[in-house]
């Protein structure tokens, strides 16, 4: 191991991260919004919206990330239509190819993670904030919204951290992220072990910092969790 080379790796791949994480963090905030329409899709009950819910997340679930980034980017420029669109300023930027890769592609994966924090809100405090006359927007905003995000968090987490991980492969479109760059640094040094352990342990603590961001807001979201606080005495109090 060179560590001299290690560090100047190091501090090459640190001004790439940036881009990993505006890529992940505008992914799942879109995403985030496409996952909730989808989750409440899926609960509708009217069939139109469910089959769309169901076979969106059938698709994207079911075919390789690299696939989607390959068509969004790369098939929808063979369309002469595609060009002549107002669209096509962003189409053609390998950026907004990469967040629209991303955001549909998340937002399969966490609707069916939203959709089950819903279906575990108890029906009892449903049935609890009608009978107090609230109406069902103020119910879902109060009542059913808290409660299903408190029950999706570990599972979005979870999503969050697989979604920095995947921005590597924005890489193959030209877009120079961590992965970018360190592929860049290996086809010139040739030396691939020590490069991808530097770009493995910066996600590593990525990922770290990401997963102590998610237990906190969990820890705030559980305060019956919590361990109820001793009241210590006030000195001259009687007992």
């Amino acid at each position: 191991m060179d560590w001299s080379f290690m560090l100047e790796t190091f501090v090459s791949l640190v001004k790439a991260i940036p881009l990993t994480l505006q890529l992940a963090a505008t992914a799942i905030f879109l995403g985030a919004f496409v996952a909730l329409a989808l989750a409440l899709f899926r609960l509708s009950g009217v069939a139109v919206l469910d089959w769309f819910a169901r076979t969106y997340v059938f698709v994207f679930r079911g075919t390789p990330l690299l696939v989607q980034i390959f068509l969004i980017y790369y098939g929808l420029s063979q369309f002469p239509a595609v060009r002549h669109t107002v669209l096509w300023p962003i189409l053609r930027e390998p950026y907004w190819c990469a967040v629209i890769a991303l955001t549909l592609n998340t937002a399969a994966y966490a609707s069916e993670i939203i959709r089950g924090g819903l279906l575990s809100v108890p029906h009892g405090q449903i049935e609890a904030a009608r009978a107090c006359g609230m109406p069902r927007l103020m119910i879902f905003r109060r009542i059913v919204m808290p409660l299903a995000i408190r029950q999706a968090l570990p599972g979005y987490g979870n999503e969050m951290i697989s979604r920095v991980k995947a921005t590597s492969l924005a890489s193959i479109i030209t877009l120079m992220e961590v992965t970018g760059v360190a592929a860049k640094i290996i086809s010139e040094s040739y030396r691939a072990i020590e490069v991808f352990i530097v770009a493995g342990l910066i996600y590593l603590a990525i990922n770290f910092m990401l997963t102590r961001l998610v237990q906190f807001v969990e820890h705030l979201l559980s305060p019956h969790l919590r361990a109820p606080r001793l009241m210590t005495p006030v000195p001259g109090e009687a007992k």
